[in-house]
């Protein structure tokens, strides 16, 4: 399958979603119908930060929302104690978050798989222990309260309106950085150590500042997708950033597809959407969320657009060589 022709073939689609996109709000008078939007486009942003990490780079992470919570805390923090503006605390709270991821990456340069996502889960429950801790700081379970909203022109940000245009700005932003890191250098280094690490080595790819990379940038993303929760709702607490989060944004980048870009998206729609649509069967809600993730994981292992998983070409002839290569020296 030539994935370039998919990927022109979609360029009109991807117009069209666009435009949809934009004129949504136009054709929606309800305020909750209006809410699940801007909370689609939130976990959009999240899934394509974890798309960096896990299904570009193969990295196993159970803490981004360890990640999503510290761009939301920095935010509101400066905010509050400090009277800054939106715009000015939301580069600081995306370059906090993704020092974080930093930190984070380090246990992946010894440890992968299972080893790796268990060493990811222990650091997003150490960080929801300190925001829990935090005293006056954070304000303990209490959370954050009275963080003021952006401003921006004249803009009356209490319009539902005005801030989904906004965060739709940056997601199609986000999502066309995210969609063309694989066509980078940078980008195929990341896809050269997930289909074969040692052979990605035996290339010269430095591993380790490729992976802490990847975290880094996963965290910077789900950062700016926390400023832009704190400031949307005005208030936030350690129980919004738990360990429940990460596996909903980790299922939705597993049923969309890891490794398409555009696999996440459709993940963060239906996983966002579903359990709206299912509020009436409340008693059978999470049965239902359940099934249909057991019945896709089952019918799609791969996500619904697993067959489009971009790979290195030339990565696939070089560790057949290895193996060859290894097997005669085994013979001699």
């Amino acid at each position: 399958m030539d994935i370039k022709k998919i990927l022109k073939g979609n360029r009109s689609q991807f117009g069209i979603v666009l435009i949809v996109a934009f004129l949504l709000p136009v054709f929606v008078s309800s305020a909750s119908a209006k809410h699940i939007m801007i909370l689609v486009l939130l976990y959009i942003i999240l899934s394509l930060g974890l798309e960096v990490a896990l299904g570009i780079t193969d990295l196993f992470s159970l803490c981004h929302a360890a990640f999503y919570g510290m761009g939301a805390y920095v935010s509101a923090l400066l905010s509050i104690n400090l009277g800054w503006s939106f715009w000015a605390t939301l580069p600081v709270a995306a370059i906090c978050a993704g020092a974080f991821g930093l930190l984070i990456g380090l246990p992946a340069l010894r440890t992968n798989g299972d080893y790796l996502a268990i060493a990811t889960l222990g650091f997003g429950e150490i960080f929801r222990l300190i925001l829990v801790n935090g005293g006056d700081f954070t304000r303990g379970p209490r959370g954050l309260t009275g963080i003021a909203r952006p401003e921006l022109f004249g803009l009356d940000f209490t319009n539902k309106n005005v801030y989904y245009y906004i965060i739709l700005a940056v997601t199609v932003l986000i999502f066309f950085i995210v969609y063309n890191i694989p066509r980078t250098f940078f980008g195929r280094a990341l896809m050269a150590i997930r289909d074969d690490e040692d052979a990605a080595g035996f290339m010269g790819i430095q591993i380790s500042k490729y992976k802490v990379s990847a975290f880094a940038i996963s965290g910077l993303i789900a950062g700016i997708a926390g400023a832009f929760y704190a400031h949307y709702i005005c208030y936030i607490s350690p129980d919004t950033f738990v360990y429940n989060d990460s596996i909903t944004i980790l299922t939705m980048v597993l049923i969309g597809g890891g490794g398409t870009v555009i696999g996440p998206v459709i993940g963060a729609i239906m996983l966002t959407v579903l359990p709206e649509l299912l509020r009436s069967f409340v008693e059978y809600r999470m049965l239902i969320y359940g099934l249909v993730v057991v019945v896709m994981m089952q019918i799609r292992p791969m996500g619904i657009l697993g067959h489009l998983n971009i790979r290195v070409p030339y990565l696939e002839s070089l560790r057949k060589n290895l193996k060859s290569a290894g097997k005669k020296g085994e013979e001699v």
